[in-house]
């Protein structure tokens, strides 16, 4: 897609929570519309979107209606089902490529894949059965922790082994599902890296943010991140270097644990991120219109950072906070619409400009 997309087209964007929420106005600021294919009613990003779509995936019919109203199609998770992207495909391009999804989707397939580019990964091992998984607490040790190589997310699908005693309880929480072993890394943080890659193959860095997590979920996200001018400058490129591996297009989140031995690769994600919050209000141009103009084959923004910015996650109850957040000086509050207010759930987020 080396023309760019014109003003006006229509980006389809397939999940309707949060982020495709936010995509859908980074989208209608730059002149574009938008279509959400999402299964649940009443999606977030419904409620800014020009037209929603509420069927399956496994609706092939709604499918192929959806993909032949789009000009482009993206996501917001990742885990689309591969039938549901042959559909779309065979009608209209999709971006970032399916090779992204295919990596990312597995974890496995992702710690391998990244091992592969020279990058180092924590200890792993497959664990399809109890018997394997007797073999990878032999070679890994413990604590580690037992996950489930697909559909994990927020600290779901994972249990954590405190010693080689826990390992039957492990497998038996993974029900069944496929799993990979990782080993415990000694690291003193963990960092993430949003960046972007054009159709030209362009790419663009915000800088590094340094997580916090608190139940599997994360917490906030401060900017600048703790981290040398060689730190900052290996994750960038490590970050680039994914990108360009799979002739990536559009933006891209890289997490990392800081250790003494270097930085450490703990997972990608293949789409705008949670960790990239704060460039709402740290950047001129954030990572949702970023994705956008990546996307669409417009000319990638400036990821510089104006401001120092610590963005905290609004999380269920979180949400009673909001009328004392709305006095804060250097507050940027942004809700996400939802209806039910449930534990662990992401109702939002602030992001609070750090004054010298």
């Amino acid at each position: 897609m080396s023309n760019p997309l014109p003003l006006g087209s229509t980006i389809g964007i397939l999940g309707g929570g949060q982020l495709g929420r936010m995509l859908s106005v980074a989208a209608a600021r730059l002149g574009f519309k938008t279509h959400i294919f999402e299964p649940g009613a009443n999606p977030p990003a419904g409620h800014v979107a020009d037209a929603v779509t509420t069927a399956s995936y496994d609706d092939h019919g709604a499918l192929l209606r959806f993909a032949k109203s789009c000009d482009v199609v993206t996501f917001e998770f990742e885990n689309v089902p591969t039938a549901a992207l042959d559909v779309i495909e065979a009608q209209v391009a999709i971006r970032p490529g399916r090779e992204a999804l295919r990596i990312s989707q597995d974890r496995l397939t992702e710690k391998e894949f990244l091992q592969g580019l020279g990058l180092t990964v924590a200890p792993f091992a497959d664990v399809p059965d109890a018997a394997a998984m007797q073999i990878a607490v032999d070679t890994i040790g413990a604590p580690a922790i037992l996950k489930t190589r697909r559909f994990g997310y927020d600290g779901k699908g994972q249990a954590r082994l405190r010693s080689a005693d826990d390992a039957e309880q492990a497998v038996a929480d993974m029900q069944g599902a496929p799993a990979v072993l990782e080993g415990f890394v000694e690291f003193s943080h963990e960092v993430s890296v949003i960046a972007a890659r054009s159709p030209e193959g362009d790419v663009a860095c915000f800088d590094p943010g340094e997580n916090v997590h608190r139940d599997g979920i994360l917490h906030s996200t401060t900017v600048p991140a703790k981290l040398s001018a060689s730190q900052r400058m290996d994750a960038v490129l490590m970050a680039a270097n994914i990108l360009n591996a799979l002739d990536y297009v559009g933006v891209l989140g890289v997490e990392l644990f800081v250790t003494s031995q270097g930085l450490v690769v703990n997972e990608i994600a293949p789409r705008v991120h949670n960790s990239g919050h704060w460039t709402q209000n740290g950047c001129t141009v954030d990572q949702f219109e970023q994705h956008i103009r990546a996307i669409t084959g417009w000319p990638l923004g400036d990821g510089s950072r104006h401001a120092d910015v610590v963005m905290e996650n609004l999380i269920g109850d979180d949400m009673d906070r909001v009328p004392e957040l709305m006095k804060e000086r250097d507050c940027a509050l942004h809700l996400y619409g939802k209806s039910d207010t449930k534990p662990g759930r992401k109702m939002g987020h602030v992001n609070r400009i750090q004054r010298g």
